[in-house]
């Protein structure tokens, strides 16, 4: 079995492809240690499929899947997790943009105790279109999250299987691996490593992605934080509106008591209403949410055990099986 497991998603990317498996292999090779590389291909519609049958047929370490249709850069990476065999796993992404080079700082990180590692790319070498939203990106996923890292983006991760295992990815939420890992109690290490520009190919993401990824991270925040206490989101929120519309209303029946009518100020009454009856069905929304979560609750099965010392482990899971 292979120690080392390298996971590639890849779209549309023919021209960089040979290039790529080159590199890999110089510096897989140098590691010396047993590896795989896995190429995810997502549906692409120019030659890459092409182009990894060849790499496939002249070297025995490659695997390559293709998926019928492009189903996201999550799907790729969630069916090469099913497939790996090492004990690490190393997610690059196919344009070059990463540097094969740095897999053994990664690795040597992650082997000083951490279970997730990301790049950081310190000097991105991408346009300022691109760099500043990513920032802005970055600084919110850590003020919502709580992970201090720079770059969540970055394709360039390594990864203990255990991680890999326990979490299942779906949508687009790639980049929020370390996220999940960090909230289950995984140790998130981060490295800066080299970033080039890109010279095949056409970037795959803009404006749209960006606005996807903070969607992404509301999804992210309310499955970390409140997926086992549902009510304390929509709670805060409704009881919030709930007290907004009732000092509104409040000023409102002030200044009838006062001068017996309300001059003019309908609109500020129909907003306190509207705010109370937002606030009651948000804490609605909040209970029923709860009662669902109770009902679904599967005990143990929900929580990562780090580690079990037990005498008798065996005899008492039989005894618990019946």
């Amino acid at each position: 079995m292979p120690e080392i497991s390298i996971v590639v998603p890849v779209l549309n990317e023919e021209g960089s492809l040979e290039e790529l498996h080159h590199q890999l292999r110089n510096v897989l090779d140098g590691m010396g240690r047993s590896f795989e590389i896995i190429y995810v291909d997502d549906g692409s519609t120019d030659r890459s499929l092409e182009v990894l049958r060849g790499i496939y047929s002249a070297d025995t370490s490659v695997r390559v899947l293709s998926l019928r249709k492009t189903h996201g850069k999550s799907a790729a990476l969630a069916i090469g997790f099913d497939e790996v065999r090492g004990k690490i796993i190393v997610t690059i992404d196919a344009d070059l943009q990463d540097d094969p080079s740095e897999i053994p700082n990664l690795i040597k990180e992650l082997e000083k105790g951490y279970d997730v590692v990301s790049g950081w790319k310190k000097r991105r070498q991408d346009p300022f279109s691109k760099r500043f939203p990513s920032k802005v990106f970055n600084w919110l996923t850590s003020l919502a999250t709580g992970l201090k890292l720079h770059d969540i983006n970055c394709g360039l991760k390594a990864y203990r299987r255990s991680v890999t295992d326990q979490f299942k990815l779906y949508g687009q939420l790639h980049r929020f691996l370390p996220v999940f890992a960090y909230k289950e109690g995984f140790r998130v290490g981060e490295i800066p490593v080299a970033h080039h520009p890109r010279r095949y190919g056409r970037t795959k993401y803009g404006m749209k992605r960006f606005l996807h990824g903070l969607l992404d991270l509301l999804t992210v925040t309310l499955l970390t934080r409140y997926l086992k206490s549902p009510l304390h989101f929509f709670g805060t929120i409704g009881i919030a509106f709930t007290l907004a519309g009732f000092a509104i209303n409040c000023v409102i029946l002030s200044i009838y008591i006062k001068h017996h009518n309300i001059q003019g100020r309908h609109p500020l009454l129909m907003l306190g209403v509207l705010l109370m009856i937002l606030g009651f069905q948000l804490v609605s929304t909040g209970l029923l949410a709860e009662l669902l979560t109770r009902m679904s609750h599967k005990g143990r099965e929900e929580y990562s055990l780090k580690l079990e010392l037990s005498h008798d482990a065996t005899e008492e899971k039989q005894a618990r099986r019946g």
